[in-house]
């Protein structure tokens, strides 16, 4: 059982509102509280590794939730399907040794409306979809496998004929997308190899991911745009205990992305998230504001262990997005990182258009405390004319700094408290963290 972060411990957000005791349970769903056992391979799923049963488990989901709902189990093999939909009072077990495998072939994942880059459109349905349930866990060791290899394939093909391609250009369904759902545990689970993002959870609350296994290849072929968690117009959520490798960002703050975005009733904001007593491997971003984002408050990185991540706190800014993010702390952060803060322009694919009240973008609150590691450049930060920073926090930090680019002056109302930037990361001494 993974341990309460400080942050949890103290029971405040950052922004010094009380944080409600929900975030203190990591207390695992007892599956066998759930409801009705529906074995698929005893209704109707052959254990073939080798057939597309996409009918046929959808055909198990539904049967449970007409007989007032259940736990829809995948036993040990390998069963491939196509897009399946949960109802609700249904859940997912994934046992030990099983495998839910996602189909190489994207027609085997119907068009809907969705929302995908944020934005409300047409898109393909993911592999695991849950929309407007209360109180749906997927849960098991098993393994959820988006089998992505042929999607990431064609993907830097077709990227490599054309450049501009963009992440919809090539088509490629999410491995999990949970949508207008709260009271959600996901636990347990090995979530890999997804054609693309590999969690979404788009305006939901009090959602658990609990000591979960996230990895899509970092390597070889690599998987574009394989987000661990995408976090989109939520809040209350909570992520512990995980492991993230991905060829992306691991958690990624969505909301929108526009010059008129923040006017859009489907954005909005996120708030309310504390990611604690995760670790991670290879990714882009450890923590991610952007690139869709309008408005991000009360959010909290803390007690994690970073192996070669690209970034750790990485606030991407858009000029034709108004954005606003503040009250994020990063806190109790070991390891090693490319870069430790960046807060940069964001311009991949955005499209300006002209607006006579366009609000200017801000960062406030950003607290950074109890940091010790090994980075290229600790302070990754530009300035711009289309975003504000102001009251930033850099306490209790010891890290090595090849880039030796630190300077507070460059950020409004900058406070330094026991702040020790080397370049030689060797004999360090310990860290005296403070609360």
């Amino acid at each position: 059982m993974a341990s309460i972060s400080a942050s949890a411990k103290k029971g405040v957000w950052p922004d010094g509102t009380k944080m409600d005791p929900w975030f203190e349970n990591r207390e695992k769903v007892d599956v066998n509280t759930l409801g009705k056992r529906y074995v698929i391979t005893e209704h109707g799923v052959e254990n073939d590794s080798t057939l597309i049963q996409t009918k046929a488990i959808q055909a198990v989901i539904d049967k449970a939730a007409a007989e007032g709902g259940g736990v829809v189990v995948v036993p040990q093999g390998t069963f491939l399907s196509g897009a399946v939909f949960f109802r609700q009072g249904t859940h997912l077990l994934v046992e030990e040794g099983g495998k839910l495998k996602g189909s190489e072939y994207i027609a085997d994942f119907p068009i809907l409306e969705t929302r995908i880059e944020g934005q409300t459109c047409k898109y393909f349905a993911a592999l695991v979809n849950a929309d407007n349930l209360d109180g749906f866990t997927i849960a098991g060791k098993g393994t959820i496998d988006g089998n992505g290899y042929h999607y990431w394939e064609e993907f830097w093909i077709r990227r490599k004929w054309n450049p501009q391609c963009t992440n919809k250009d090539e088509q490629r369904p999410r491995l999990v997308y949970i949508s207008n759902c709260r009271n959600v545990t996901v636990q347990d689970v090995h979530l890999q190899n997804s054609p693309f993002w590999t969690n979404h959870l788009y305006r939901c609350d009090h959602v658990r991911y609990l000591d979960c296994h996230i990895f899509a290849p970092t390597t070889g072929v690599k998987a574009p745009s394989s987000d661990a968690i995408d976090i989109d117009v939520c809040h209350d959520i909570l992520v512990s205990g995980c492991y993230m490798s991905v060829n992306d960002d691991a958690i990624a703050i969505k909301g929108g992305k526009g010059t008129w975005a923040d006017k859009a009733p489907e954005n909005g904001p996120n708030y309310n998230i504390l990611i604690d007593n995760c670790r991670y491997g290879v990714v882009h971003g450890c923590l991610t504001l952007g690139s869709e984002s309008v408005y991000d408050k009360n959010i909290v990185l803390s007690n994690i262990d970073v192996n070669k991540a690209n970034r750790v706190l990485w606030l991407k800014m858009r000029p034709d997005t108004p954005q606003h993010y503040e009250y994020v702390t990063v806190e109790n952060i070991k390891g090693t990182t490319g870069s430790f803060l960046v807060v940069r322009p964001w311009t991949q694919f955005f499209k300006p258009e002209k607006r006579d009240d366009m609000p200017l973008s801000q960062c406030n609150n950003i607290v950074m405390r109890n940091i010790k590691m090994d980075c290229n450049n600790f302070f990754d930060v530009g300035t711009s004319d289309k975003y504000k920073l102001k009251d930033f926090t850099f306490e209790n930090i010891l890290v090595s700094d090849k880039k030796q680019a630190f300077d507070p002056n460059m950020i409004e109302n900058t406070v330094v408290k026991n702040v020790k930037i080397t370049e030689d990361g060797l004999d360090w001494p310990e860290l005296q963290h403070k609360e």
